[in-house]
């Protein structure tokens, strides 16, 4: 059985006293833990919830949002966890794309969910604790079988194309991951978990996230990032790891009175996904005196954590992203898909049961994402003969901003419903605090007249606030290759060079 409660039961059964969850002055046990996902997956079966149903969060972090995950998994269900900062119309596609039973939304969301089906708000007590939901008495629920192959949760994700593409998740996707990095990262049943990212991020629930638990170790969540609040609990929780987005790092290095804080305890955070800069990762280390940077690669249709920097490597091996974790191959191929040697670069693809096994309910995107069983990931790097893995480019049209991925087709899509618009380009540029930041080149119709402050109205209402562009730029024409593609790299040049 490959539930996730059940090696909650398991702690519960054995160590019930063990502290599980710290979440906003609540200390969990694993007993009380196990308690709360039992109560809401109960709750859930009587509102119709069993196996193979979708069940949608649309959540900030909060005890809530595990016990609704562990509960899901609990009844045989699918969870689909959706970014809070999307838009009513992005979370109407998503939840509707999926086919989502039910959808649980935090009160603060109400305005964005309230166009959906069956949805249930969560006020400040039940984010805190589910066991206020559904009153009284609760018939019993048996915890459904499920196999490794059975899927466990859809995650949606930025690409290439205009609309999100759901990954599949299966528990042998899930459970590899989490054996790789307990292996890679030394975890023990000691280490505390520090949770400040968003749990709808693979970042945040799986890097190494939830793995923690399996070992009986305690996670630590905050409700969202707060440089001063992290510093602290590091302090006062004796933190032992965590994963921060590259824009969190930074903040905190930058937070005056940071040296006053008692950080002996943490060990390492994993912080890459971008090239790290040797300053970054000595100012970090010059903070954090007894821990180690964790620069990595990872996508969501791996669960995170291909790949991770090695101790005492960051340096020598400067500009990597670490070698790939036990059960992951990865070759560099061509467009063709031929593998290149060592030094060349070409398009990082990667193997293994970590890997998704393509997209829900769209098998053309699926076989466009694999040369034969090996997943292209769509970024451009090479391995040295040692098989360090480096970045150097991404071949799909993504911009990382914040941590977050944003589609240039998404925003693209927005702007060309505006009729005055002929021609546009997102790209992405560099930013000192999101590493990149969205950028909208745009030619206008003949006579037409275009301002940024409409253009970014028209954006706002459609759009995540995180992938209205930053800026808006108006010119007579793209450049373009002779077949016609415009020429985004060109762009991007051109437009550093003004900054």
């Amino acid at each position: 059985m490959v539930n996730l409660s059940a090696f909650i039961r398991f702690h519960a059964i054995r160590s019930p006293d063990r502290l599980a969850l710290v979440y906003e002055g609540q200390r969990i046990t694993y007993a009380e833990l196990f308690e709360r996902i039992d109560k809401m997956a109960r709750f859930l079966a009587a509102r119709g919830i069993g196996e193979g149903d979708i069940v949608a969060v649309f959540m900030k972090n909060s005890a809530a949002f595990l016990e609704i995950a562990f509960a899901t998994s609990h009844l045989g269900a699918i969870f689909l966890p959706v970014n809070f900062r999307l838009s009513a119309e992005e979370c109407a596609f998503i939840t509707g794309h999926a086919g989502a039973r039910l959808v649980l939304a935090d009160t603060e969301f109400s305005d964005i969910v309230a166009g959906l089906d069956d949805v249930l708000l969560l006020d400040e007590a039940a984010q805190k604790d589910t066991r206020v939901l559904g009153g009284g008495a609760l018939a019993p629920v048996a915890m459904a079988v499920r196999q490794p192959q059975d899927l466990f949760r859809l995650m949606y994700t930025s690409g290439t194309t205009d609309r999100p593409k759901g990954v599949v998740h299966t528990y042998e996707n899930f459970y590899w991951k989490c054996m790789d990095q307990i292996v890679a990262l030394e975890l023990t049943a000691r280490d505390r978990l520090l949770v400040v990212g968003p749990l709808y991020h693979v970042g945040a629930f799986d890097l190494p996230g939830m793995a923690v638990w399996w070992l009986g170790g305690a996670v630590h969540l905050h409700r969202q990032f707060d440089e001063e609040a992290a510093l602290a609990a590091i302090e006062a929780e004796r933190i032992t790891c965590a994963w921060f987005a590259p824009m969190m790092v930074g903040r905190m290095l930058a937070m005056p009175g940071r040296e006053a804080y008692d950080l002996s305890s943490f060990k390492w955070c994993i912080a890459g996904g971008e090239k790290t800069p040797e300053g970054r990762i000595r100012d970090f280390t010059s903070l954090f005196t007894e821990a180690r940077f964790i620069d990595g690669f990872g996508l969501t249709e791996t669960c995170s954590g291909d790949t991770l920097m090695e101790p005492g490597m960051e340096i020598a091996k400067i500009g990597s992203t670490g070698r790939a974790l036990a059960h992951v191959q990865i070759e560099i191929r061509d467009d063709q898909g031929r593998t290149l040697p060592p030094g060349e670069e070409g398009e990082i693809c990667l193997k293994g049961p970590k890997v998704t096994k393509g997209y829900w309910k769209d098998p053309e995107k699926t076989a466009a994402s694999f040369f034969g069983d090996w997943f292209r990931s769509g970024d451009v790097g090479y391995l040295d003969e040692d098989g360090f893995l480096t970045i150097t480019d991404r071949k799909k049209d993504l911009i990382i901003s914040g941590g977050e991925n944003i589609a240039s087709s998404e925003v693209e899509r927005v702007l060309y419903q505006i009729p005055e618009v002929a021609e546009c380009a997102v790209i992405g540029l560099p930013d000192e605090k999101w590493g990149e930041r969205p950028v909208a080149v745009v030619v206008p119709k003949p006579g037409a007249t275009l301002s940024a402050e409409a253009m970014e109205r028209e954006c706002r209402k459609n759009l995540a606030r995180f992938k209205v562009p930053k800026e808006f730029h108006f010119r007579e024409a793209l450049p373009r290759n002779p077949s016609g593609k415009v020429l985004k790299r060109v762009l991007r040049d051109e437009m550093a060079a003004r900054t």
